[in-house]
């Protein structure tokens, strides 16, 4: 990482963890988030082969079975969806011997990634999800107005200054565009989409309407409903699901929208510098964003097969995260001010009593956790950043 320690990512342990349970993991997450990283850090002992590369990709080509019979164990195997006749032969070689932590695959997503891992290799592998730098990850080492602007790939972490920054996001977004969806196989028009990503800084933290995009783009709701899978299946976006209860009021069907990185968010919506968030009118909606990823990463590394919806009636009553965990539920408000009072959460009491749920939270810039009542407690942003918040 240009510039940077190397710094401890939440999923290490993870990763370690789920080595001890099956023969391989595959750690999957957005371009340049730091799985390689992460990978030669964890596994500093193992044989590491990189498919981008020619001279390892013709290595592999050339004699599969040969190269695992003389590497059967510790190989990590990056950019894997470069070779798709791999996944069939690990499940071989898998099958031969079930010895557990043989294998750690990294990619991006794409679906001949994702379609080869379910095909074969089926129960054999673990899928471990690797973001950019969440604020706990880098709690103490940069402040948290730099991590909420710039967001959290490594190498914009790694850069000096503004300029340098934006002409990397200005490339990232060419480079994934024009370079890295065609060779996922994805032959979608760079020009739309790239529209369509800047079109969604204004639906950041909305309810999510397809219909309203197709006519702004000019193409079938299922064209744009495409897009979103491809951008989705990328770790660009999020589509936050709303949670239905058998309970006796209208609740909203649609998802909400956000765009997962906020240094992306903040690029495609034409900001260059910390001072044009100030007064950005789509702020809260960011701030909310990089909450829910946050609360949404500690939870999984915290709980067992977390769930997360948003609630929300249609007369306008709204909790901005539900974390589920089997009969569990935490509903969670986020606001950006310092100042909480009953008309905040108004929404969250609502939805409590319609859930018959005795515990939410709310989560803000206040400078310290106080009780609201007996059931709602204010949490500062600054504890959750720190990595010291515990959802249990």
């Amino acid at each position: 990482m240009q510039g940077m320690r190397y710094v401890q990512r939440l999923q290490e342990e993870r990763l370690r963890s789920l080595l001890k349970s099956f023969p391989a993991t595959l750690l999957v997450g957005p371009r340049q988030c730091g799985k390689s990283t992460l990978a030669r850090h964890a596994l500093a002992d193992w044989t590491h082969l990189d498919l981008d590369r020619p001279a390892d990709a013709d290595l592999l080509a050339a004699d599969l079975e040969g190269y695992f019979e003389a590497h059967p164990r510790s190989v990590v195997l990056d950019e894997a969806q470069r070779l798709p006749e791999l996944f069939p032969f690990l499940r071989h070689v898998i099958d031969r011997s079930r010895t557990k932590g043989r294998f750690v695959l990294l990619g991006s997503a794409s679906p001949n990634l994702m379609r080869a891992v379910s095909e074969t290799l089926a129960g054999r592998v673990a899928i471990l999800e690797l973001t950019p730098f969440l604020p706990s990850e880098l709690a103490g080492g940069r402040p948290a107005s730099d991590r909420w602007f710039w967001g959290g790939f490594p190498s914009v972490l790694g850069l000096r200054d503004a300029r340098a920054r934006g002409e990397w996001f200005a490339a990232y977004v060419s480079t994934f565009l024009e370079r890295d969806l065609p060779a996922l196989g994805l032959a979608l028009p760079a020009r739309r989409l790239r529209q369509l990503w800047t079109m969604l800084t204004h639906v950041h933290g909305n309810l999510l309407n397809v219909s309203d995009l197709a006519r702004s783009l000019a193409v079938a709701t299922h064209t744009v409903s495409r897009d979103l899978d491809v951008l989705e299946g990328s770790f660009m976006i999020r589509r936050l699901h709303p949670f239905h209860a058998n309970v006796q009021k209208r609740l909203t069907k649609g998802p909400k929208l956000y765009l997962r990185d906020t240094g992306l968010l903040h690029f495609l919506a034409g900001m260059r510098s910390p001072r044009d968030l100030e007064t950005w009118p789509r702020r809260g909606s960011s701030f909310e964003g990089l909450v829910i990823e946050e609360l949404m990463a500690l939870a999984d590394n915290q709980l067992v097969r977390p769930e997360f919806f948003f609630w929300r009636t249609q007369a306008g009553a709204e909790v901005d995260l539900l974390i589920v965990t089997g009969r569990r539920i935490l509903p969670v408000e986020i606001k950006l001010g310092t100042v909480v009072g009953p008309r905040e959460v108004a929404g969250l009491r609502q939805c409590m009593k319609d859930l018959n749920l005795k515990r939410g939270i709310v989560v803000s810039r206040t400078p310290e956790r106080r009780r609201l009542s007996p059931s709602i407690d204010i949490v500062p942003w600054a504890e959750v950043a720190s990595g010291r918040f515990d959802l249990g």
